[in-house]
């Protein structure tokens, strides 16, 4: 009995290959470890050359509304990642000290807090659209809004504009 391999897949390296490709992130967490990965991967992917959209949603609203995007908060509590026991981050002053120990970790390593890291998005060709549902829910208006934020938009009108993009929910 014979069985056929398929054939290997090789990665093609060229420069043009990030022609006409789409990065989406929806973003619809507001807590600091959930806002990093997608302004790192969003930051990665411009830098490769790929269109890149961030989508704004529910609790995401909190990365780019000004009064709220440059306090971001990282709690222990409920994340057993943080391999803490979990009785700990329920005690008070636990949240501002797990932020502020995240906070000094990623400065350590050089990279810029979240309205920093935004504007080197945006200064970069990234897009960021406001979600309009979110925006009715919670009473915000574009006023309230980081400058960069191109648009409040509904949902229908940002699959339009990532039409054929790898999607990511964080």
């Amino acid at each position: 009995m014979t069985t056929e391999t398929a054939p290997a897949l090789v990665p093609n390296f060229d420069d043009d290959e990030a022609a006409g490709r789409k990065l989406a992130i929806i973003c619809s967490k507001g807590n600091l470890d959930m806002a990093y990965p997608a302004l790192v991967l969003a930051n990665a992917a411009l830098g490769e050359g790929v269109e890149t959209h961030l989508f704004f949603t529910f609790w995401g609203f909190d990365m780019i509304t000004k009064a709220r995007m440059g306090d971001l908060k990282f709690t222990m509590l409920g994340n057993t990642a943080t391999h803490m026991p979990q009785g700990l981050g329920g005690l008070p002053g636990m949240t501002a000290m797990a932020t502020h120990r995240m906070k000094k970790q990623i400065a350590g390593i050089g990279v810029p807090e979240v309205p920093e890291f935004l504007d080197q998005i945006v200064a970069s060709g990234g897009h960021l659209w406001a979600c309009r549902m979110s925006a009715d829910m919670m009473h915000v208006t574009e006023e309230d809004l980081y400058d960069g934020v191109e648009a409040i938009i509904n949902a229908a009108d940002f699959i339009e504009k990532t039409n054929g993009a790898q999607l990511l929910f964080i």
